[in-house]
């Protein structure tokens, strides 16, 4: 039998030892911590090849006016069924918005055909707000384009509000169904309660102002959220209650769901925002194996006007942001006062850079910019 001092090691050789493991431990951690950070980070050079595959340098002109010179056309969204493509967007008529549709063989020439949600004196939650953006639309470049179901529906999301106005508070973010293809103008379903709202429970500070805009609803296969369903959306916040110079700024968050009727945030804090101004309206694409999120800001530090830009993804989750020039912005009289709010596709090797284009008078119609020299539109603002 051994005695014990045959197992007896030095306190001093214990620590040593411990300390070794601990090291050890901890550079096996920053290891993981730095391959996982350079999985979820997009390089320069993947960013600059982004810019050189979506950048559409021609600008075609005005593909959509109103009817009236007091309507306000903005928000376009487009899908393919078959042959035609369609474009849902909405109107501020000087009351509330309204979501349209129009319908298109060639992506040029647009015709109206209706309304898809209509204002209603109905004492709803919505009333007099009902701005749309078709959901679960093919994200990837260059594909179909075409209009996916979840439960046998069709589905919409949409900011909604009770009062009169252009953009009154307060605004949410509600949810839109329909059972019969989306291919005429017809009124769509509308769930009874908002979504999302600056009241709920798990309000983020960047969205607490009364104020949710636009959403965009994709479908994440691969679950990196642990939810079938992602929300990206913006709305006006701060966590500073007096704080003037910043609490009407703009950003970018998430919510998730798995049913698209029961929607929660994700996340603390907004995915992609600037320190001044407005980051809104997300549109998102696959472009090969990244997310690409197009998106517009506005009134920043360093730069004038609207314009729209894009940032990109590996998980839907961490965005890097594009750091060069902008993809559209102001220069012809027809979009002199903003070129903004983004819905990008890729079709027979052209891009289309679909765009809220504002004159210096006001008028507010769809324009469109190009990858490739398609000519010009013959279309003008109604004077």
């Amino acid at each position: 039998m051994r005695s014990p001092a045959q197992h007896f090691i030095p306190t001093k050789k214990l620590k040593e030892n411990k300390m070794k493991s601990t090291l050890i431990l901890l550079g096996l951690l920053a290891v993981a911590r730095l391959s996982s950070a350079q999985k979820t980070i997009v390089s320069q050079e993947e960013m600059q090849a982004i810019y050189q595959e979506v950048k559409t340098p021609h600008k075609y002109g005005l593909v959509l006016t109103p009817d009236k010179k007091t309507d306000l056309m903005d928000c376009p969204s487009i899908y393919k069924d078959g042959k035609t493509w369609y474009m849902t967007y909405i109107v501020f008529d000087g009351q509330g918005y309204e979501t349209w549709l129009a319908e298109s063989s060639d992506l040029l020439t647009w015709k109206i055909l209706g309304k898809q949600m209509s204002k209603q004196d109905d004492g709803k939650w919505d009333a007099k707000q009902r701005a749309g953006y078709n959901a679960l639309i093919d994200t990837q470049w260059g594909g179909s384009y075409k209009l996916h179901r979840f439960n046998r529906k069709y589905w919409m999301s949409y900011f909604g509000g009770s009062t009169a106005g252009y953009e009154p508070e307060p605004l949410s973010i509600g949810m839109a169904f329909n059972t019969k293809k989306p291919t005429k103008p017809m009124e769509w379903q509308r769930l009874n309660e908002p979504v999302l709202g600056d009241t709920d429970t798990d309000v983020r500070w960047w969205e607490n102002r009364h104020k949710l805009f636009k959403s965009y609803v994709i479908e994440d296969t691969e679950r990196n959220t642990g939810h079938r369903f992602i929300m990206y959306y913006n709305a006006v916040g701060d966590s500073l209650a007096n704080n003037k110079p910043t609490r009407w700024y703009e950003r970018i968050g998430m919510a998730v769901s798995d049913d698209m009727i029961n929607w929660s945030r994700y996340g603390k804090d907004p995915v992609v925002h600037h320190p001044v101004g407005i980051t809104g309206d997300p549109m998102i694409q696959k472009i090969n194996d990244t997310w690409v999120m197009f998106y517009f800001g506005a009134f920043w530090k360093d730069r004038n006007g609207a314009f729209n830009r894009f940032a990109a993804s590996k998980d839907l989750i961490h965005w890097t942001d594009w750091e060069g020039e902008n993809l559209v912005e102001s220069s012809e009289s027809f979009d002199k006062q903003y070129a903004h709010k983004s819905f990008v596709l890729k079709h027979e090797s052209t891009v289309y850079h679909y765009y809220c284009a504002v004159d210096s008078a006001g008028n507010r119609g769809i324009a469109l910019a190009t990858s490739k020299d398609l000519g010009k539109s013959k279309l003008q603002f109604k004077n």
